[in-house]
């Protein structure tokens, strides 16, 4: 068997590895999504199955109003003394000198819960990792943030021992034991103990093209013990731009049953309009950050190296004790006829959990009632799925009955409350009839394409909406039988939903873009949208963008 990267596309990064048995999970990052940590299931590291969320409560997490990109920042996932252990970072603040991050422990006797409620553990710095060291004792990892003006941000790596009675820190044991290399910006510390060794691994260089992972070690775990790695780094692929993965890094280790070694890396695969010039920026992620898996080998002097170098590989030998995982399906399509009482694993909410307030689900529809705009980062009606292909279709039969040019529900494409586009049934009060619109909102400006409006037979309250997402590009259409289907003229440039493009404007440009169903009552009354027989097909499983391009940069 061949592990083929990513192995889980489309948002899902900051990845923590863990195995118990002969199964393998993985925790992700979920920012300012709701539920809070994605976990994933595998025997064989090539098929992953997605198991329910283990932050379900706002008790667990509150996200209301966080900024986005903020919320759940790298979550460590750890299993030690017959339980599971999750660490995960809360951030409150994306831009400027301070985060104002709190972590918390979670846990679990069952990889599906139920998790416990949250310990609070401190706000020294984000990216907590778990260490359960073989003599018993316990510590958390982390990077330390200084937010004074003429520091640098990045203040060390910090080791702080845990109460294993409370489970909560002893603060007087919080030291320094790495300062990190000239790189700096280092974050997401994992620490591991092998033939006497105490390993850490480090993300540096940011979040973007100059990512890369680098490793220190030490023999104690005495304050500012360390060395780093000589002829690092571990993994990353700033000078390799012609590599599809791109941006590894950030990550941790895993070994197999039979002793083989594997780690599980963030990653990125951008592409180029072909008119784009080939300088500048190296490439537009849609997809967002996902995680990739290289195969890992340790030298003669007892470090650890990524087979076939530093860059990784698209394609990487399965572990010789796999055991086939079946039942996994090839691609992440879906159809939902919303017959079920709970959302559908795929299925997110922004900042809130799915609750009454915001709509309902089962018999054959889900219900959207009416809130904020958008661009609301409190109240808003959205439900939303990632987007894990480059090319792929979206549809959905929506029911809406709006008075008023303040009532709107549709299907949209959606990257933050920053920027998104969407087509949404709503009333013209001069024409006193329905209309489809387009709209598109980047960064605080509101385009609705006028030239584009449809306007609908009178009485008309149904009608079947579907995106076509083609790597660069994006377009809507309607129909009002299912079956004859009628373009709109306005084509999006899909780089907008990129982690690359948010990144130029503001800070928090981690999660990627989402196709997703929405309903807006500015008047307040929280007129219902009610949303049926939904499909996401994706056209392709190449693990490469279809509109090639020179990576040069």
């Amino acid at each position: 068997m061949k592990i083929i990267n990513p192995v889980l596309r489309g948002f899902f990064s900051d990845p923590s590895i863990v195995r118990v048995g002969s199964t393998y999970y993985i925790a992700t990052s979920t920012f300012e999504w709701w539920p809070g940590v994605r976990l994933n299931e595998s025997t064989d590291l090539v098929h992953w199955r997605p198991l329910p969320s283990p932050l379900t409560r706002v008790s667990q997490l509150d996200l209301r109003g966080t900024p986005s990109g903020g919320g759940i920042w790298a979550p460590d996932l750890s299993y030690a003394d017959g339980r599971f252990w999750l660490v995960y970072t809360d951030v409150k603040i994306v831009d400027g000198a301070f985060k104002d991050c709190t972590n918390y422990l979670t846990v679990a006797d069952d990889i599906r819960g139920p998790w416990s409620e949250p310990h609070r553990l401190n706000g020294v710095g984000f990216d907590a990792s778990l260490f359960h060291d073989g003599d018993g004792r316990k510590y958390l990892v982390q990077q330390t943030w200084d937010f004074r003006e003429d520091r640098h941000a990045f203040n060390g790596i910090t080791l702080t021992e845990l109460d294993t009675a409370t489970l909560s820190l002893k603060p007087e044991t919080e030291r320094r034991i790495w300062a990190g290399t000239d790189v700096k910006l280092t974050e997401g510390p994992h620490l591991y103990r092998k033939d006497g060794w105490y390993y850490l691994f480090c993300a540096e260089g940011g979040t973007q093209y100059e990512h890369q992972e680098s490793v220190a070690r030490s023999r104690t775990l005495d304050a500012d013990s360390f060395a780093v790695m000589p002829g690092g780094p571990f993994i990353g692929n700033y000078t390799t731009p012609e590599s599809p993965l791109q941006k590894q890094g950030h990550g941790a280790l895993v070994s197999t049953p039979s002793g083989e070694w594997y780690y599980a890396s963030l990653c990125a695969r951008p592409w180029r309009h072909a008119t784009e010039p080939s300088h500048g920026v190296r490439g537009w992620c849609t997809l967002g950050r996902e995680t990739s898996l290289q195969k890992v080998y340790w030298d003669e002097d007892d470090w650890p190296r990524v087979e076939g170098g530093p860059a990784g590989r698209l394609e990487v030998e399965a572990p010789r004790d796999a055991i086939e995982m079946e039942g996994v399906p090839a691609d992440a399509s879906q159809h939902d006829d919303f017959t079920g009482s709970s959302l559908a694993l795929p299925w997110c909410t922004p900042r809130v959990p799915f609750k009454d307030r915001m709509g309902t689900v089962g018999g054959g529809a889900l219900t959207l009632y009416g809130q904020g705009s958008p661009a609301n980062a409190f109240d808003l009606s959205l439900v939303a799925r990632r987007w894990q292909a480059f090319d792929f279709d979206a549809e959905v039969r929506l029911d809406f009955h709006p008075k008023t040019y303040r009532q709107m529900a549709g299907l949209t494409n959606y990257y933050n409350d920053h920027e998104w586009t969407w087509v949404y049934l709503t009333w013209d009060e001069d024409r006193q009839a329905p209309v489809l619109l387009t709209a598109e909102y980047d960064f605080g400006r509101l385009v609705t394409h006028r030239e584009a409006e449809v306007v609908l037979p009178e009485g008309t309250h149904q009608v079947w909406l579907r995106t076509q997402v083609r790597t660069g590009w994006y377009t809507y259409s309607y129909s009002l039988d299912c079956e004859h289907w009628h373009g709109i003229p306005v084509r999006f440039d899909a780089a907008h939903l990129s982690d690359d493009y948010i990144a130029q404007r503001y800070g928090g440009f981690f999660t990627g873009a989402f196709v997703g169903l929405m309903a807006v009552d500015l008047s307040g009354y929280r007129t219902p949208a009610r949303f049926a027989s939904f499909d996401y097909r994706e056209l392709s499983a190449d693990p490469r963008p279809e509109e090639q391009h020179d990576q040069r940069s």
